[in-house]
C-alpha cells in the first residue's frame, strides 16, 4: 500500500464514505479511530462509498491510544490548519501514515503538541475560511503523495 489514511474520531459519515472510496481508488489503506460520530453501519457512509465499501482495506481502532500503540515506530505526518509546513513539503514514502483530525475541531492538542515537527497544512488563499472539507483535504494530500512517489 502506498499510503495510510488515518481519521481520528471522524464525525460525518458522508465524509468518511467519500474518503473510503478515495482509499480504494488510490490504493491506500484506511484507519478509523473511535469514537465515531456515526455507526459504522450508517447508510450514509455506505452510500458515499457506494458499493466499493466492501473492498476497502480498513482497520478500526478503539481509541487514539490503541492506534498509536499498534502503529508504534510507523512513519507519520499530521495534517492540521495549525501546521507551519506545507503539504508539498511532506517527506512522502511508501506506507507513510497521513493523520487527520475530526471535522469539528481537527487534531487534539495532545497530538499536535507532541508532533510539531511533523505537522503540515494545506495552504489556504482566503481569510474567509478556516479549513477545507476533510474529504477534499485528504484527496489533495494523498494525490500529492502519489505524484511524488511516482
Amino acid at each position: 500500500m502506498p499510503l495510510n489514511i488515518v481519521l481520528i474520531e471522524p464525525e460525518i459519515p458522508n465524509n468518511t464514505g467519500n474518503i473510503g472510496r478515495l482509499t480504494l481508488g488510490s490504493g491506500s489503506r484506511l484507519h478509523l479511530v473511535k469514537p465515531f460520530g456515526f455507526e459504522i453501519s450508517d447508510a450514509r457512509l455506505k452510500r458515499a462509498g457506494l458499493d466499493y465499501w466492501k473492498h476497502i482495506d480498513i482497520t478500526i481502532y478503539e481509541n487514539k491510544e490503541d492506534f498509536f500503540n499498534k502503529n508504534k515506530g510507523a512513519d507519520m505526518v499530521f495534517l492540521s490548519s495549525h501546521g507551519t509546513q506545507s503539504h508539498w513539503d511532506i517527506p512522502y514514502n511508501e506506507n507513510l501514515f497521513l493523520v487527520f483530525g475530526k471535522e469539528s475541531s481537527g487534531l487534539p492538542e495532545s497530538i499536535t503538541d507532541i508532533h510539531k515537527d511533523a505537522l503540515y497544512k494545506i495552504p489556504l488563499h482566503s481569510e474567509h475560511i478556516r479549513s477545507l472539507n476533510i474529504a477534499n483535504a485528504v484527496s489533495i494530500v494523498v494525490y500529492e503523495g502519489l505524484r511524488q512517489l511516482k
